[in-house]
């Protein structure tokens, strides 16, 4: 069935790609210069975000940077939507089809890093672009300028939207913009991340669902009178080691990973409260509530092997992002027809030498920036990350790509990371993004046919799977968030 799919989808992108009319062969031309044209700001921007590096639910001047050059751009602004401070929606256009890009902003804590080979914190202990959202909120934003400015050439019909979203790590910043009904009236949603190669991201992500657990005990005096207390502390380490047993009864692909963040208050003390912050992740969300309902099992039964109490409170929840093949071939074509680039000879001095800093066996060749990695290849992949992406594409058709903008065999969520993402090459591979981007949007903003297969391919995904969100449905965004 899914091969099926798959064959039809290339069939109807390849029928596309035959029958284009040499104008829409130049609209692609022209897109491609257009967002030539504008890369110089876009690349300042990604830099300066960079400089900023601000967490989650905290980015002002990030988000504030970023809908400057969009109004600038003759976008309309609706800012501190869905409650969020620094979310946004910029909007070019009317009408039907309406196409949504994705942008995020935020840093991760304790990845500050100068843009050097070498570890070198800018700020002790500060945040730092160690996913290079830097460059995917300034990257989403080019593209989206060169698309409205190919509608303004070419006089097209629909509605570019760069939706501008806060706290993706951890704090479901999309989930809460969905919720408040932002997403609606979308078509298509495009987005994109960098990554060391290049490729579609059809699917491929893993639901996660992060809580705190904090056990409520009785403090006593824990050598004149131990017997009074009740130790939250022994609560969250029996948690613990329920969990570690969990790990062979669970299947492969799922994660789970956790830190003690409140242990007590002395030595001498029963601690009275304790907490560990939970996470738990699988490529289903069908699955991931299974395996939730056990993790709360066994922090409810540690708590009555010592006497105490447990409070839940689940702070972010994602969906695995729903595959849609139509729009993944249709993506790769495109992506095709941008290539990748090569390092220039400064670039790769750089590159080599940051690559002495990771494991043995984990750089691979620097012609991976160069590369367009086959469908196949990318949806075999094991995933391995989560995002709130997720939650926008059992809501809405939705494709993304990844780029080469970290040096190959660099992991997001690193210093070698950060790094990557204040230099040329994570704008070298952020203008990949841009343009792969663009020229999907026009052709979606041209082709009706390709929206109604989106469409299409959305509604079967649907037909056997359910969307799941254990937030519940009265939490709000918390603007106290610091970053997971």
């Amino acid at each position: 069935m899914m091969q099926d799919r798959w064959i039809v989808a290339v069939g109807m992108v390849a029928s596309f790609g035959i029958t284009a009319a040499r104008g829409q062969v130049d609209l692609h031309r022209q897109a491609i210069e257009l967002v030539n044209e504008q890369s110089s700001k876009y690349k300042a921007a990604s830099r300066t975000i960079w400089e900023y590096a601000e967490l989650g639910y905290h980015e002002e001047k990030s988000s504030a940077l970023l809908q400057k050059d969009l109004q600038e751009a003759d976008f309309t602004l609706q800012s501190g939507v869905a409650n969020e401070k620094t979310a946004f929606i910029a909007t070019y256009g009317t009408g039907k089809p309406i196409i949504a890009i994705l942008g995020e902003f935020d840093a991760l804590p304790g990845l500050s890093q100068a843009d050097q080979p070498d570890r070198k914190p800018v700020v002790a202990d500060g945040a730092g672009h160690g996913c290079g959202h830097n460059l995917l909120g300034a990257g989403a934003a080019l593209a989206a300028v060169a698309v409205k400015e190919a509608m303004q050439k070419n006089h097209l019909k629909g509605t570019i939207r760069y939706y501008g979203t806060p706290a993706e790590e951890g704090g479901a910043g999309k989930l809460y913009m969905m919720r408040a009904g932002l997403f609606k009236d979308v078509d298509v949603v495009l987005h994109w991340h960098p990554q060391d190669r290049n490729a579609v991201l059809n699917g491929g992500t893993l639901a996660i669902t992060s809580a705190k657990f904090t056990f409520h005990g009785i403090a006593a005096h824990a050598a004149a009178a131990p017997e009074r207390g009740r130790s939250a502390l022994d609560g969250v380490m029996l948690m613990g080691t329920g969990v570690e047993y969990m790990r062979e009864h669970v299947p492969g692909s799922t994660r789970m990973h956790y830190v003690i963040t409140k242990g007590g208050a002395a030595a001498n003390i029963v601690p009275d409260l304790a907490q560990i912050s939970m996470v738990a992740r699988s490529p289903s969300s069908d699955t991931l509530a299974g395996v939730w309902e056990r993790v709360e099992n066994v922090a409810k039964g540690a708590a009555l092997m010592t006497g105490t109490t447990v409070d839940v409170d689940v702070d972010a929840s994602m969906s695995n992002i729903l595959r849609n093949d139509a729009l993944a071939a249709l993506a790769q074509k495109n992506m095709n027809e941008v290539g990748g680039y090569t390092m220039t000879p400064q670039e790769q001095t750089f590159a080599l030498e940051l690559q002495k800093s990771l494991p043995q066996g984990a750089a691979p060749p620097l012609s991976l920036s160069s590369e367009i990695v086959p469908l196949a290849v990318s949806q075999a992949a094991v995933p391995s990350a989560s995002t709130d992406v997720g939650d926008v594409s059992w809501n809405v058709p939705t494709i993304g790509f990844v780029a080469a903008t970290f040096v190959p065999g660099v992991a997001p969520h690193t210093w070698q990371a950060t790094a990557s993402a204040g230099m040329a090459i994570g704008q070298d591979g952020m203008m990949v993004a841009a343009k792969s981007i663009a020229l999907t949007a026009l052709d979606l903003l041209t082709h009706p046919d390709l929206v109604a297969a989106a469409k299409a391919d959305f509604d079967k995904e649907l037909a056997t799977k359910k969307y799941i969100s254990i937030v519940p449905m009265d939490r709000k965004p918390d603007p106290n968030y610091r970053g997971n």
